[in-house]
């Protein structure tokens, strides 16, 4: 197994695999619903068409955290694993920091950045947006 291609959580219960090849999109999201989903002050995301992608552990629990937007934990350990919303219905996001191994992995762009916390202070040139 590629481990580039490959997540799982922290008790190793639930696990994924995806086509590497075809992921869409790689961002840190800044919007408040992520922060409090991972007690974080932001959280980094890949998008995978959900046919490049398959759960291969035990199936995540799901909570429905707003009208449309489903998010995937496990139900054993409480990792965030996922999150699907009705408006990319044909798509799956996946916590970068999931990965089994996650050193390759570099985000494209900032999303929400409106809503980022006021000391969050990032010194990097990625793309932000709204």
């Amino acid at each position: 197994m590629d481990p580039r291609s490959h997540g799982r959580c922290l008790c190793g219960n639930v696990r994924y695999a995806f086509d590497r090849e075809r992921v869409r999109w790689r961002a840190h999201c800044h919007c408040e619903s992520c922060r409090r989903n991972c007690s974080a002050p932001f959280t980094t995301w890949f998008g995978v068409p959900e046919t490049a992608f398959r759960w291969i552990g035990a199936e995540p629990a799901t909570y429905a955290s707003s009208p449309g937007q489903m998010r995937y934990f496990c139900p054993v350990c409480g990792t965030p694993m996922a999150y699907r919303t009705k408006r990319r219905d044909d798509e799956v996001h996946l916590y970068a920091a999931s990965l089994d191994d996650p050193t390759g992995f570099a985000p494209q762009a900032h999303e929400h950045w409106p809503e980022r916390l006021a000391w969050v202070h990032l010194a990097d040139d990625l793309p932000r947006s709204d």
